[in-house]
């Protein structure tokens, strides 16, 4: 819960702002030295809108740790300034400070190290993962190191899509001595000075029971297990088994002591999973002839660390999943910065691998963190780069995947989803499409019922392209055309004109923009008869109206005819 806290006329009505806008949000009342000590104790986060010396005085006695104290951000009487004060990092003070600012159109000012130099911060690397830090890292002197251009090395078990880390963070195979490191492993490891470890969530403990087994019983084994070959508990991502033992006590107590959660799957499921050590007791008993090693190696890609081994009324397995891979498919949308997606700034700044067209990366180039790999080509590689993105993606890293307008527009949607198969994360993130920045250009000429039309005859044949014109013509709908005319195709948007025509007035308003919303942006209102086709380029989107469309104090309007327009 994000608590509120306000003193003044105009704090009460912006902290009523955030509550009526974020659900997760509530008011304290009463004077601030009253409100805060209770949002503190009771809030995961807090939003003050007070100055922030007052606000450090009044949670200076309340202060217990980094890892448990809420994030506390501080607003300005004027909205201007969301300021992080407490748990930048460790509580996610930065992002509440993003979250409240893009809320109240003010400025979030970031002062963490790590986000200046537009790097990921040590505290939060791989948080959305799942990821710990193993307690004795040393965050301070690694993330020093790091700031200051020194050598660090990284380290890892397996290829987790992580946010990228500077130049100066190269691979290793293990750490070195007197060299700073990062190292992410789920194996125990002695710990150093100037090293930071990382425990993902990587291991699956598969358990077999006997009813009425002993908690106790069953948490030495695992721990037993653990220990011999090395694993740390603190990567233990759950605890699975077969369903008739969803409800066995002993096995629930034993996870719960150790705060891992228990997952169950269905014997018959269980049974098809190969193992390298079947039992046909265990099958007559619950219908699979392994459970320990069946359900450890349950998930696609699972590596058998250790076999499974038995007490007097357990047995247990253990197993390394495979991490997946994370693509995010991103829409920049029609060019000024401005009209980009918030989530699509997020996705930019989350993935370690950039694959686009190369005028697209110069344009998001700032975005991208340090130590991004960027892969870029030119026009008429889309295969290639969605080819490029899913193999990235499928090698375990966070991707970005990037075209213009919306991602799935005549964009790199279609093209990377026919090739992604589910071993990989896939997020899509919607952007604003030049046909709607073209529209909001020219006014409101899509008020009603249109259609998006491609002219390149590239991948689509132009009979193909035809008969969808004439029947966008013949149903008088809105018509936007994309690709109108290049170099080498200057007849088909006459043609297609043509096709229009034979079903709608010559006074039809047309519109067309080229270069909506960049430098340079230039649009005009014709009309059917009137318009010359040589105006158009590959920058440029032509809206050709319905018979319903008009041009009102020199914008394009098609009425929405509903039936109150006429009461």
């Amino acid at each position: 819960m994000i608590g509120l806290v306000s003193v003044t006329t105009a704090g009460h009505a912006a902290a009523e702002r955030l509550e009526r806008a974020w659900p997760d949000a509530q008011r304290y009342h009463g004077p601030a030295s009253q409100a805060l000590p209770r949002a503190f104790g009771e809030c995961d986060a807090i939003v003050c809108f007070l100055a922030v010396g007052a606000t450090v005085r009044l949670i200076a006695p309340l202060l217990n740790s980094k890892h448990e104290d809420p994030a506390v951000v501080c607003v300005d009487e004027a909205l201007r300034y969301a300021i992080p004060v407490l748990g930048a990092h460790a509580a996610g003070g930065n992002d509440l400070a993003r979250r409240a600012a893009q809320a109240l159109a003010a400025t979030p000012v970031i002062t963490t190290a790590s986000d200046a130099a537009g790097s990921a911060g040590l505290g939060e690397f791989g948080a959305d993962l799942g990821f710990t830090v193993e307690p004795g890292s040393d965050l301070a002197a690694v993330g020093a190191a790091i700031l200051s251009g020194e050598r660090v090395t990284f380290t890892a078990d397996a290829e987790w899509p992580l946010p990228p880390l500077p130049p100066n963070v190269v691979p290793a195979d293990r750490p070195q001595p007197g060299v700073p490191a990062i190292v992410v492993t789920d194996q125990k490891i002695d710990m150093t000075e100037r090293v930071v470890v990382y425990r993902p969530p990587s291991l699956h403990v598969g358990v077999g029971a006997s009813r009425g087994a002993p908690a106790g019983e069953i948490g030495m084994l695992i721990d037993d297990t653990l220990a011999e070959h090395g694993l740390s508990p603190r990567s233990v991502r759950y605890i699975a088994t077969v369903e008739a033992k969803a409800d066995e006590p002993g096995l629930q107590a034993a996870a719960a002591m150790r705060g891992w959660p228990v997952v169950t799957f269905p014997a018959g499921r269980l049974a098809a999973v190969p193992v390298p050590n079947p039992s046909e007791v265990v099958r007559r008993a619950v219908g699979t002839a392994s459970v320990a090693e069946a359900a450890a190696l349950f998930e696609p890609g699972a590596r058998l660390l250790a076999a499974k081994r038995a007490s007097a009324h357990a047995t247990v397995a253990v197993a390394r999943r495979r991490p997946r891979g994370r693509l995010a498919i991103i829409g920049i949308g029609p060019g000024a910065r401005d009209l980009m997606t918030p989530r699509a700034v997020a996705e930019l700044r989350r993935c370690r691998v950039a694959v686009g067209l190369d005028s697209y990366l110069e344009q998001v180039a700032d975005l991208l963190r340090p130590g991004t790999r960027v892969l870029a080509s030119g026009l008429g590689a889309e295969r290639e780069r969605a080819a490029e993105a899913v193999a990235q993606a499928r090698a375990g890293r966070a991707v970005a995947l990037i075209g213009s307008g919306d991602a799935g527009v005549y964009a790199m949607g279609s093209p990377a989803l026919e090739l992604a198969d589910d071993t990989v994360d896939v997020i899509v993130v919607p952007g604003v499409t030049a046909a709607l920045a073209a529209a909001a250009v020219l006014g409101a000429p899509l008020g009603h019922d249109h259609v998006m039309i491609s002219l390149s005859d590239l991948h689509t044949a132009w009979p193909v392209i035809e008969r969808r014109i004439t029947a966008a013509a013949e149903g008088d709908l809105v018509t936007c055309f994309y690709n109108p005319a290049s170099k080498k195709r200057d007849w088909q948007l006459r043609r297609a004109l043509d096709l229009l025509a034979a079903h709608r007035p010559p006074g039809t308003p047309v519109g067309w923009v080229r270069d909506a919303t960049r430098p340079g942006q230039a649009a005009s209102l014709s009309t059917l008869a009137e318009f010359d086709p040589r105006a158009a380029d590959m920058h440029t989107l032509v809206v050709v109206g319905s018979s319903r469309t008009r041009v009102q104090a020199g914008r394009m309007v098609t009425p929405r005819d509903y039936l109150w327009a006429e009461t």
